[in-house]
């Protein structure tokens, strides 16, 4: 699954990557090659971007799944901080609207009849105190336990449920650890399971919802979205797969990361040509330098004769000139060449160009 995953990311990549550079590269421009630094640079970029898209695209299916599986509350129409008195409005009216023998002309599937029954069992779960306390902390799983009868007895179980949960999990991440697997943000992945950890022993031993709920989670919640708030259980659910998603993200931009770290830094070869160019640099400096004080040096007995001065610069041009045409192979060759056609035709003995 993990090597799947990682495939489709890459994939996903490299269409990503091919598509941002026909947008911004015009046509005739040479693109990146693949290894080259610019390409690479882009490539951890965007694979960053594929891997945290994916990431908050998990949160967001999560988050999808808890409100599709909706709650008592919702059932019933009514906000989780509502009284008895609003419960038992709320359900009575919902009630002769879904009796059974007031629907039992009209749907013949049966379903009104489920629908009074569910109705009916979230009333009486949120009109007890005990159970309501339960039902906001554990969810729906609490239907199941029928030998408990008070809060103590909820937590006890409770406990009892997760306990495997957090067991395997700290089992898997040592276990991981010793391996060799699992290294990169070894530090924070124990953290961040602590922190859950210690939030939801919070929040299931609290007789008030957790303060991030009630101040932050569903006041955002309210404001940009209509989705109802989230309860207790929902956002332990959430935090769950908010966790796995940070153990995905410390294993998969680790690598990326560091690879952009290495890459930003030169390496001991680089260092070292580096190094030898500059020295290289500053020898023709100075060869430079030497060579201008011997001309100037040369130049000395002319300094105050313009005239002296002016006929050893056309001199020295000319020998210039005429020096590099002769040295040049293809010059040479040329001028054989011309010398050759002139003789064509002249008498054994002959001398001179005519």
């Amino acid at each position: 699954m993990a090597i799947a995953l990682i495939s489709f990311q890459q994939l996903v990549t490299g269409w990503v990557q091919f598509i941002y550079y026909g947008i911004t590269i015009r046509a005739g421009d040479p693109k990146p090659q693949p290894g080259s630094l610019r390409f690479m640079k882009h490539r951890r970029r965007i694979h960053t971007l594929v891997i945290i898209s994916y990431l908050f695209y998990t949160i967001y299916e999560a988050h999808y799944q808890i409100q599709r599986s909706g709650d008592f509350y919702r059932e019933l129409g009514i906000r989780p901080d509502a009284d008895d008195r609003g419960i038992k409005l709320r359900y009575r009216r919902l009630a002769t609207m879904y009796h059974p023998d007031k629907q039992a002309f009209q749907d013949t599937s049966g379903s009104s009849e489920a629908r009074f029954v569910q109705l009916k069992l979230a009333q009486d779960t949120l009109l007890d105190p005990v159970k309501r306390f339960a039902y906001d902390r554990f969810g729906p799983d609490i239907l199941a336990w029928k030998h408990c009868s008070s809060i103590y007895d909820y937590l006890s179980a409770g406990f009892q449920a997760i306990a495997p949960y957090y067991a395997g999990t700290a089992f898997i991440m040592i276990l991981m650890g010793i391996i060799g697997f699992l290294e990169r943000g070894r530090y924070w992945r124990y953290v961040t399971f602590f922190a859950l950890l210690l939030f939801e022993s919070h929040t299931l031993t609290r007789p008030y919802f957790p303060p991030l709920t009630v101040k932050i989670i569903n006041p955002i919640l309210a404001r940009f979205t209509a989705e109802p708030p989230y309860l207790p259980f929902q956002q332990l659910i959430l935090a769950r797969k908010v966790v796995v998603t940070l153990f995905i993200a410390f294993s998969q931009l680790g690598p990326v990361l560091q690879e952009a770290q290495a890459s930003s830094q030169p390496s001991n070869k680089e260092e070292s040509l580096l190094q030898q160019l500059n020295r290289l640099e500053q020898a023709t400096a100075d060869a430079d330098e030497e060579t201008s004080r011997l001309l100037a040096l040369d130049m000395a007995p002319f300094a105050n004769d313009e005239q002296a001065l002016k006929d050893i610069r056309v001199k020295l041009k000319e020998f210039l000139v005429q020096n590099t045409i002769r040295s040049d192979p293809e010059v040479r060759d040329l001028l054989g060449q011309v010398l050759k056609k002139r003789r064509v035709g002249a008498p054994a003995g002959a001398k001179g160009m005519r």
